[in-house]
């Protein structure tokens, strides 16, 4: 037991390295596990795990159909990579102020629903007409979450609450008017929009083959680069942070508690925005009816994966991405439920919000070999 202790006192007991060595520990775990399981299910973990870094464009795959290569599927898992990384940056900048946003997917939907109605539809051209989707995402997903804000604060209406029941009320008023003014006849969700209006440049020839060029992945690391530099260097960034540490204590210092909140579901609101218009008018082109985005949910997974640290999430926001965009290749190669990848997606999560009590438990053990030590 003493060997073991010491194993893990020396992998994640140095605090300057806790941040990068727990996260990678969950997914360590989470990996084990799910090798344990398809190795019951009677499949070559390591064969399984290949077909999900095939299925990415990570790796390349046995063959391919015409005009399509490794850097096809690599595109579109960066196309798939872009809403991921608002999505998860959305649930991190509410968090560090000690703010649950579980209403992503609302406001993603609801943004792409405008964005499609008032844009997606139109004959503007494309130099006006993306722009003007970025603009309207931003706005749409910053007004929700700003009301989000407004409520906890002015009525003390936990966030939690109103943001699943606006989830619900997006979700079936967004449904209704799909299904009646703007369904397509044929694949039953929304009409498709405009090429113009679209974020993902598709089937652009690249090196002899057909790739979707996503122009949301771009904004998508800037958005993170430019988050770390708001939360380390700027007035903001410390009192969000100071806000999410003790409210009492920020209130004490003399910083504004409500006008905090509202500013952090406004930023939240406004980076779900543009997951929704990147998803909808990018990668998916149309919207399913009666159906939130799963996204909303696993970016809350993401985000603690990557410690609330924007650049943290941009790797963690590529590891769950390649998880699930290539259970589908998986599925199809070795006859693996692609739910399998939701089952590791899981239990990384688990271990990714046991990361604070890892630390504690790292620490006594630290203590314990130190006294031992010093009893020698």
């Amino acid at each position: 037991m003493k060997k073991i202790k010491s194993f893990f006192v020396k992998v994640l007991g140095n605090e300057k390295t806790q941040a990068l060595a727990i996260p990678l520990f969950a997914i360590l775990l989470g990996l084990i596990l799910g090798g344990i399981i398809i190795a019951i299910l009677g499949n070559n973990p390591l064969e399984a795990y290949k077909n999900l870094l095939q299925g990415s464009g990570l790796l390349p795959k046995a063959s391919y159909a015409g005009s399509k290569g490794m850097l096809t599927d690599f595109f579109s898992f960066l196309d798939s990579l872009a809403p991921m990384i608002f999505a998860a940056l959305a649930v991190s900048v509410a968090l560090v102020a000690g703010i649950f946003n579980i209403g992503v997917s609302g406001q993603m939907l609801t943004s792409g629903f405008v964005a499609t109605v008032l844009i997606g539809y139109s004959d503007l051209p494309g130099i006006v007409a993306k722009p003007l989707v970025i603009v309207v995402g931003v706005v749409v997903g910053a007004l929700i979450g700003g009301l989000i804000g407004w409520l906890k604060y002015r009525f003390n209406i936990n966030e939690v609450v109103a943001s699943i029941m606006i989830n619900y009320i997006a979700q079936y008023i967004i449904s209704f008017f799909i299904t009646t003014q703007f369904i397509n006849p044929v694949s039953r969700q929304s009409k498709e929009i405009s090429a113009a209006a679209r974020l993902t440049l598709k089937n652009q020839a690249l090196f002899g083959l057909k790739v979707d060029l996503p122009l949301a992945i771009f904004l998508a690391i800037l958005m993170a680069i430019l988050l770390k530099i708001m939360m380390d260097k700027t007035k903001v960034g410390y009192e969000l942070k100071a806000v999410g540490l003790s409210p009492k204590a920020a209130r004490y210092t003399g910083i504004n508690i409500g006008k905090s909140i509202i500013t952090t579901m406004i930023l939240s609101g406004g980076l779900a925005g543009l997951a929704g218009v990147s998803y909808y008018l990018g990668y998916f082109g149309s919207i399913q009816p009666k159906v939130l985005p799963g996204m909303g949910f696993e970016a809350i997974a993401v985000a603690l994966l990557g410690n609330n640290n924007p650049i943290g999430i941009l790797f963690s926001s590529f590891f769950i991405t390649t998880v699930s965009k290539g259970s589908t290749y998986m599925s199809s190669t070795t006859g693996i439920e692609a739910e399998i990848a939701a089952v590791i997606t899981a239990v990384i999560l688990l271990f990714s919000a046991c990361s604070a009590y890892i630390k504690y438990k790292v620490s006594n053990w630290k203590s314990e070999l130190t006294v031992e030590k010093g009893d020698q």
